[in-house]
């Protein structure tokens, strides 16, 4: 994976793509639901992971853009966890992009995120260049 940033790219304006909700299958009757919304030149996520009507866990991420690196720094809190994740993510084309994690022993994976269509984002995590997880996200109305 490519740790550049292209600095033909308007990473603030890309970033917006993500800007909605989003619902992720999780498994069976479970789903990671995703609410974006603008913030500045970021973004908050709002998530909860829902089994059969009933929230498991809920996620916070504060995504702020740091014009020194042309990249965004991102904060994540999870409700069930005292860890608090730090990630880099920036767009590396106009669909797609990286995540990286820098803390925690979640910065072995490396994270791919990639707008198939407007409505539709395919995330990979992989492990020494091995896939090791694919998810799709699908924006909801």
């Amino acid at each position: 994976m490519d740790n550049t940033v292209n600095k033909n790219l308007d990473q603030v304006e890309l970033m917006k793509q993500f800007i909605g909700t989003w619902k992720c299958e999780y498994g069976e009757d479970t789903f990671l639901i995703i609410e974006n919304t603008p913030f500045g030149t970021g973004m908050v996520s709002d998530s909860q992971i829902v089994s059969k009507g009933e929230s498991l866990d809920s996620i916070k991420q504060l995504y702020g853009y740091d014009r020194k690196t042309d990249r965004y720094v991102m904060a994540e809190l999870i409700k069930s966890s005292s860890v608090l994740e730090i990630c880099y993510s920036w767009f590396t084309s106009k669909s797609s992009g990286e995540l990286l994690v820098t803390n925690t022993e979640n910065a072995r994976y490396k994270w791919r995120f990639e707008f198939i269509t407007p409505d539709l984002i395919v995330q990979t995590a992989s492990l020494d260049g091995k896939v090791v997880k694919e998810v799709s996200l699908t924006r909801t109305p």
